[in-house]
């Protein structure tokens, strides 16, 4: 899952990246309010962790705004404001979550986990499948009858994208910017190397799709003939 970091406070941002990144998610982080709305508005994402109190813009305006143009991203508001009526106002302007600092890692993830779960369970249906493949986006696996794959992170995401879209063209700069994010440093030819590990999987589990490339626009996921 992919999730933006909005946070003022550099060392704590770069703490709370490295923890979210060894726990699976791809995060990006942003340092002030408006750079913050300027990803939202651009890109999409999972979830978002946003501090209430950063410079340009605040949480709070920032959580307006995109609800007022119908985003409706679940919103993790980590603050050290911690009065009843500051935790009133951001759940009022549309978070779904409230954390304030201090707080323990392990509460964080919890508090992720949680929002990410209900979105999934809000918006989409929990199980995926396309032939005889099925992905279930609460686990993690990939399947075929009994035969099932716990997927990485990055894995999934990529998989999910194709079963979302089957028969589609999706550019690798899209799986570029949706899995990794426009701005990643990482290199383009990382996106053939997923696809590549996600052939060797349906090929493991005796799917009958597979993913096809379509020279010089992208991959899809296609019926065997």
């Amino acid at each position: 899952m992919r999730l933006l970091l909005a946070e003022d406070e550099e060392e704590l941002s770069e703490a709370l990246a490295a923890v979210l990144r060894h726990n699976n998610y791809s995060v990006d982080t942003v340092f002030d309010g408006q750079e913050a709305l300027d990803y939202l508005e651009g890109q999409e994402y999972d979830g978002v962790i946003l501090d209430i109190m950063m410079p340009k813009k605040s949480g709070i305006e920032v959580l307006k705004t995109i609800r007022s143009h119908k985003n409706q991203v679940p919103v993790l508001l980590l603050t050290a404001k911690t009065q009843v009526d500051d935790r009133v106002e951001g759940l009022d302007a549309g978070a779904d979550d409230y954390l304030g600092k201090p707080f323990a890692m392990k509460e964080l993830l919890a508090r992720v986990r949680a929002m990410t779960r209900r979105q999934s369970s809000n918006l989409t249906d929990n199980m995926l499948t396309y032939g005889n493949l099925s992905l279930n986006r609460v686990t993690f696996e990939l399947s075929v009858g009994e035969e099932k794959i716990r997927l990485a992170n990055k894995d999934f995401q990529m998989i999910e994208m194709l079963m979302v879209n089957p028969g589609q063209i999706i550019s690798t700069e899209r799986f570029m910017e949706k899995i990794w994010g426009y701005d990643s440093e990482t290199e383009i030819s990382v996106v053939w190397v997923y696809v590549s590990n996600l052939r060797k999987r349906l090929v493991q589990l005796g799917a009958d799709v597979e993913i096809k490339a379509v020279r010089n626009q992208g991959y899809s996921l296609e019926q065997k003939k």
